[in-house]
């Protein structure tokens, strides 16, 4: 790795650990620099702004998950209901830590990054998703009476709903506060709803014992 992509690593790693922190209108490149140790001057040398900054620091994001996820979905040693349960993992944990006001904040302040992640989830959904259903039902275990584009879209309709705060923040307040739930904990009971609910009963028992 050059020294150059090595600098522009630093500052995406810093830069995103404070948008997770402070949402994205409350982080200031003078604090990105003051964390970094860096004069803004330099800062501003590898990234013109805090948009260029957000979005680059997504584009990470999401090439990460892509990579985990492929991984995943290509090993040949692992049954389907333990890559089914390791792809949801790999989302959860990087979508998890992302808290709703930094959603509010793309979807307010930065509405083309809000898009290329709903498109991204989309997108991902359908090609690998729809790749890791379709294996377990050559397999026989998913129920082959369902459909597969449905159960898709589901998915990718589940997890954009549960990180857009304005599906959230429609309901009743005592019904928001009733959840209780941290956001990893909502995302993995949601998909394993949708999942559980897809699964024959021999794959059940296995997720259920992996």
């Amino acid at each position: 790795m050059s020294k150059k992509h090595s600098i522009e690593g630093k500052i995406l790693d810093t830069a995103y650990k404070l948008f997770l922190k402070n949402g994205y209108r409350q982080t200031t490149m003078d604090e990105i620099s003051l964390e970094l140790g860096m004069s803004k001057k330099t800062l501003y040398k590898y990234y013109p702004g805090k948009l260029e900054l957000l979005e680059s620091s997504f584009d990470v994001l999401k090439t990460k998950m892509t990579a985990k996820i492929e991984a995943i979905l290509d090993n040949k040693y692992i049954s389907f209901p333990l890559k089914l349960q390791s792809a949801l993992t790999v989302v959860a944990n990087y979508l998890a830590p992302i808290n709703p006001d930094l959603f509010e904040d793309l979807r307010e302040y930065a509405p083309e990054v809000w898009e290329d992640l709903c498109t991204y989830i989309n997108n991902s959904a359908y090609l690998r998703f729809h790749k890791l259903i379709q294996q377990g039902m050559d397999q026989g275990l998913v129920n082959p009476r369902l459909n597969i584009n449905l159960i898709v879209m589901l998915y990718a309709s589940a997890v954009q709903s549960l990180l857009d705060p304005k599906f959230i923040s429609q309901f009743p307040k005592t019904f928001q506060e009733g959840m209780k739930l941290s956001p990893s904990e909502i995302y993995d009971q949601a998909v394993s709803v949708i999942y559980n609910g897809i699964l024959t009963e021999e794959a059940r028992n296995e997720f259920v014992e992996g």
